[in-house]
């Protein structure tokens, strides 16, 4: 891309030129998209990345090189993206998005963000910290040939969480926790299931299809015995006899228990538990060799390296858990856990060997640890010039967002094998009425925590500022619920004492059944100078804000069992409207049948190469 040429309009230019914006994100999106916008002039860009480059970037990130492997994607790609307009000044952040030094007030000051992700956790803080800042954002994504470009303004665009994203594949618990037949039950059983139970919040249910437990029960009941036990070996985190007692639990006691089902074996390979002490007694090479083994990515280790592995793992995800424990204490279980992430090298060992280890008891296939990253991170192979196009569409986008013509913004889909055109652009969406994010009326608060008390938020701000008055309400902050007109044990405590720190999220819910208002989410800001008549104050102290209502359902009539049209003034059914209704349905525009040709094609559009899938609309 070259610099903008001296036709363009001067107020772009100069709009460009001035404007402070923030990439999310330094992967296969990323790198083009952060060369685009030195090139076209972006006066500050900054860069926020958690990753450090992998040799599996290489092929598509081209800001980095071989020497890179291990540094930090935000620094190098700076150094790389600084030589092509020096111009420009770049800031990087190695850090993730998700830091409490990212606040809303940080977000506030940028004219537009860019995500780049490749997770749907993070793309979603992202997407609720843009709504807090009132901050525009330009979502992309690709997978494989098929990209995605959406403009997301609050109050004025659909924002990331109005459509309802696919749920991940979910798996009989039985053949997950019993009869594996694929790599893949072996990878799901560790991640959501054996590394949940140590050192998470126990099962993770979305993975786990119980449609057939009432055909089960009686593995059903076993199966939640060992989970039981589980927990009490948890217990044992960070002591010397830790592996040995998970070791000879899962991969010895349960499936010599497997093992005494006669009925489940006569059409199957009966799996062969495995002794700690066997196993180790043949490991003395693989110790010797630990690091090389960790190091080694690529290999299927045997059945003795991924016993290494999961020792060495299970003594660093230990200290960890011990470190958030004290760290913690008992205010909130949530924090005091590890979860799954591909990105994280101690969860995915574990997850890699654990996997391999119950793949050798039955007699499936093991795969690399390389394999293992891209099955249980949902991974979809990128297409470097597919990233390429969505940068390029993104930029294009922002000068729109610049400008501030959103009506002229449009959602860009690239689906090359629809038998349209490459690219199907179409209308921003508007926003959805009922979304649990962009719905809710936000705010910010300022919060003298050193005295603000739960009943200062509750009777001083929420009643008297917000104007409640004699409501019902509930509040909840992100931990959960904090109090509602049956929960006022909380009351007399200090919010900080609640896990309400700076920057946190409180969400104030009308639980009136008419003239209901919306969901009020307070972003707590920690004030800078002590407040002189209340601990909590808002942005507009002397003034209540318009809160708006939520909508009235409206309920369908039927006729003969199916859903009719809209009411006429005088109650009936009008048929020109169902007629009208049938009509629209059946004239879609060619880029929208394009969008829906690529979502029959493959049913999901991936946001860059390591996403979770996300839902076509």
């Amino acid at each position: 891309m070259q610099h903008l040429v001296a036709d363009s309009p001067s107020s772009i230019l100069t709009l460009v030129s001035q404007a402070r914006v923030l990439m999310v994100g330094a992967g296969g999106i990323g790198c083009e998209l952060l060369k685009n916008l030195v090139l076209t002039g972006f006066g500050e860009i900054h860069i926020v990345d958690l990753d450090t480059i992998d040799l599996s970037n290489l092929n598509r990130q081209f800001l980095f090189r071989h020497e890179h492997i291990k540094k930090p994607k935000a620094l190098i790609a700076k150094e790389a993206a600084q030589k092509f307009n020096p111009s420009v000044k770049i800031v990087a952040h190695h850090a993730n998005i998700k830091d409490g030094q990212f606040s809303v007030e940080w977000f506030r000051d940028f004219k537009v963000v860019f995500n780049a992700l490749d997770n749907l956790e993070a793309r979603r803080h992202v997407n609720k910290m843009c709504l807090a800042a009132d901050v525009p954002l330009i979502e992309s994504g690709t997978t494989g040939f098929n990209g995605q470009v959406q403009v997301i303004k609050k109050g004025v665009t659909a924002c990331y969480d109005c459509t309802a994203k696919e749920t991940p594949k979910s798996f009989p618990v039985c053949t997950i926790r019993s009869t594996p037949s694929q790599p893949i039950h072996c990878i799901v059983w560790s991640k959501s299931y054996l590394l949940n139970e140590m050192f998470g919040t126990s099962e993770d249910q979305s993975v786990f299809d119980h449609s057939e437990d009432a055909d089960n029960a009686a593995e059903i009941e076993e199966l939640k015995k060992e989970s039981e036990a589980l927990r009490e070996i948890r217990e044992a985190v960070g002591t010397d006899k830790f592996p040995q007692m998970l070791f000879d639990k899962v991969f010895s006691k349960d499936i010599t228990r497997l093992l005494s089902m006669e009925e489940m074996w006569k059409s199957r390979k009966p799996p062969e538990p495995l002794k700690y002490e066997t196993v180790m007694a043949q490991a003395s090479e693989a110790i010797a060799s630990k690091d090389a083994i960790i190091e080694d990515g690529q290999s299927v280790w045997s059945l003795e390296q991924n016993l290494v592995v999961f020792n060495d793992s299970l003594d660093r995800l230990s200290k960890r858990m011990l470190e958030l424990r004290e760290k913690h204490g008992d205010k909130s279980a949530q924090q005091a856990t590890i979860t799954f992430d591909k990105d994280d090298e101690d969860t995915l060992d574990f997850v890699a060997a654990s996997a391999n280890i119950r793949s050798y008891i039955f007699g499936i296939d093991r795969k690399s640890r390389f394999d293992i990253k891209q099955m249980a991170g949902n991974i979809i192979p990128a297409i470097a010039t597919t990233n390429a196009i969505v940068a390029g569409l993104c930029v294009l986008e922002s000068f729109k967002v610049l400008r501030g013509e959103f009506e002229k913004a449009q959602e860009v889909f690239l689906t090359p094998f629809t038998g349209q055109r490459l690219l199907a652009p179409d209308r921003p969406r508007p926003p959805n009425p009922q979304c649990p994010v962009c719905s809710n009326y936000q705010t910010s608060v300022y919060v003298d925590l050193s005295k603000a008390t739960l009943n200062d938020l509750v009777e001083g701000f929420v009643r008297m500022q917000l104007g409640y008055g004699e409501r019902e309400f509930a509040v909840n902050s992100e931990d959960g619920l904090l109090y509602d007109p049956d929960e006022t044990d909380n009351l007399e405590k200090k919010l900080i004492d609640l896990g309400v720190k700076p920057n946190s999220f409180v969400t104030v819910v009308d639980e009136a059944d008419e003239d209901t208002y919306v969901n009020v989410v307070l972003n707590i800001q920690e004030a800078n100078e002590p407040l002189a008549e209340s601990p909590i104050k808002g942005l507009e102290p002397d003034k209540a804000p318009e809160i708006p209502r939520k909508p009235k359902k409206e309920t369908p009539i039927e006729s003969n069992g199916q859903p009719n049209g809209k009411k006429t003034a005088n109650g009936e059914t009008s048929v020109k409207d169902l007629k009208r209704s049938r009509t629209e349905d059946s004239e879609a525009p060619t880029a929208k049948k394009a969008k829906v040709a690529a979502s029959a094609q493959d049913g999901v559009i991936d946001l860059d190469a390591d996403t979770a899938p996300i839902e076509l609309d």
